[in-house]
């Protein structure tokens, strides 16, 4: 039986694999572990997932992964400093607060706190704003 165990990769896309480096890295506060010319790759979380970026075109759509942060508010008001554009606002919805942005590079990137994702890890719930 298949079954789903968890997020694998994220790819996104951008014209500028440099530009694309410098400032995911600049808003993960990690360097890339991977290169290669059409490709760089990204771990991070607290389970190291894959976070690629590829020079394939592409344009937004489809589904919107979302990153659990515990600090949705700032982390939103952060990647708008840093160059994003507002694609959703964030919302509450219920106990889970989420929003997206569109990365200088056109590709949707989604941040929620979710609560659930900290009871899995056996956190005591965090704020779900920035305050």
């Amino acid at each position: 039986m298949t079954t789903f165990r968890g997020l694998a990769t994220i790819r996104y896309h951008a014209d500028s694999l440099d530009a694309a480096r410098a400032w995911y890295s600049e808003v993960l506060g990690v360097e890339r572990y991977f290169v290669s010319d059409e490709y760089i790759e990204f771990r991070l979380g607290d389970h190291l997932q894959e976070f690629g970026i590829s020079r394939t075109p592409s344009a937004p759509a489809g589904v919107v992964a979302y990153w659990h942060v515990d600090e949705v508010d700032a982390v939103m008001a952060r990647l708008l400093k840093l160059g994003a554009k507002e694609h959703e606002p964030l919302r509450d919805y219920g106990d889970f607060r989420a929003g997206a942005v569109l990365d200088p590079f056109g590709n949707i990137l989604g941040v929620m706190h979710n609560p659930h994702y900290a009871q899995v890890l056996g956190e005591s719930g965090r704020a779900a704003s920035g305050s």
